[in-house]
């Protein structure tokens, strides 16, 4: 019997699939088949499959819709695990996460369980992260924001409740999670295991660099659950992506537009980012507890990245 199904979505990044792959297949003490769902041309995933030779991942093209929810939805559609587990190509997986976040989900009787996150840059250096909020506060969070550390790549979900509230919408490009987290979360209340045990590697092909396209998608999930979603928050967030590609001006307006959202602390925000461009570079104090247990096993990815580096 398989416990878990991984489920991957990827579009011509063979180079970040590699170094995923690794972090799914040191998972110990559960029974997992792997669903990588090729969603592009299929250039240079089947050769990093192949490098890998292991029988329990598996390769599938899309069959429904393009983008990422479609590609996850035909991952589902084949999956035999009694839970499902999502992840991104570009993430990374602390050794043991699976098997925690099963055993609080069965501990607690949820029906679906989170994790705790950090970013890391290209080097696997942590950049940022925090722990996760408990349940019942991620849940009244939801209603503002996608209150999910780590978006798809933390939640693991039963299969038969996943049928149950439907898979991704594949007419959202971003925050297809948002909206089907809001689905779970009307159903019953989450677990979470508050460590750090997901890595999200920041890159210039980030899907959720699309700031504008994420500003539309908000209101269109907002409007679908009646919640009121904090424009404020998304504005900041926009502003912080915008700063990373050291576009200051646009970063400028988004903070402008928080500030009409009611978020006057973004004035200081906008200052600070006119005084050091580089602001988004720092990284957690080296007595940061969060950030040294995620760096432990970061090390440990570390050295599998010559790997598969070219």
């Amino acid at each position: 019997m398989i416990d878990v199904s991984v489920v991957i979505p990827t579009r011509d990044r063979p180079e970040l699939l590699a170094l995923t792959l690794r972090t799914v297949l040191w998972q110990g003490d559960v029974n997992s088949e792997v669903l990588v769902v090729d969603d592009g041309t299929g250039s240079g995933t089947g050769e990093v499959l192949e490098r890998l030779g292991d029988s329990r991942v598996h390769l599938l093209r899309n069959s429904g819709p393009p983008g990422v929810s479609g590609a996850r939805n035909s991952g589902i559609a084949v999956a035999n695990g009694h839970w499902i587990a999502f992840l991104d190509d570009d993430d990374l997986w602390a050794p043991g996460k699976l098997r925690a976040q099963l055993s609080v989900a069965e501990d607690a009787g949820a029906d679906w369980v989170y994790t705790g996150d950090v970013t890391v840059d290209e080097d696997l250096h942590v950049r940022g992260g925090a722990p996760p909020p408990a349940p019942k506060e991620m849940v009244g969070d939801l209603r503002r924001y996608n209150a999910v550390p780590g978006g798809a790549s933390n939640v693991v979900v039963r299969r038969e409740v996943l049928d149950a509230v439907g898979g991704f919408d594949t007419h959202l490009r971003t925050s297809e999670d948002w909206d089907l987290w809001l689905r779970l979360a009307a159903l019953s209340l989450p677990a979470s295991v508050p460590q750090p045990l997901v890595a999200l590697r920041t890159h210039g092909g980030m899907a959720s660099r699309a700031v504008d396209q994420m500003l539309a998608d908000i209101e269109i999930v907002a409007h679908r659950h009646g919640v009121p979603v904090d424009r404020a928050r998304h504005e900041r967030w926009a502003a912080w992506m915008c700063l990373e590609e050291g576009r200051r001006a646009v970063a400028l307006h988004h903070y402008a537009r928080a500030v009409m959202a009611g978020d006057v602390n973004s004035l200081g925000r906008a200052v600070m980012a006119l005084i050091d461009p580089h602001i988004t570079r720092r990284g957690p104090s080296q007595y940061d507890e969060w950030a040294m247990e995620a760096q432990t096993w970061l090390n440990q990815v570390g050295e599998l990245l010559t790997e598969v580096r070219p």
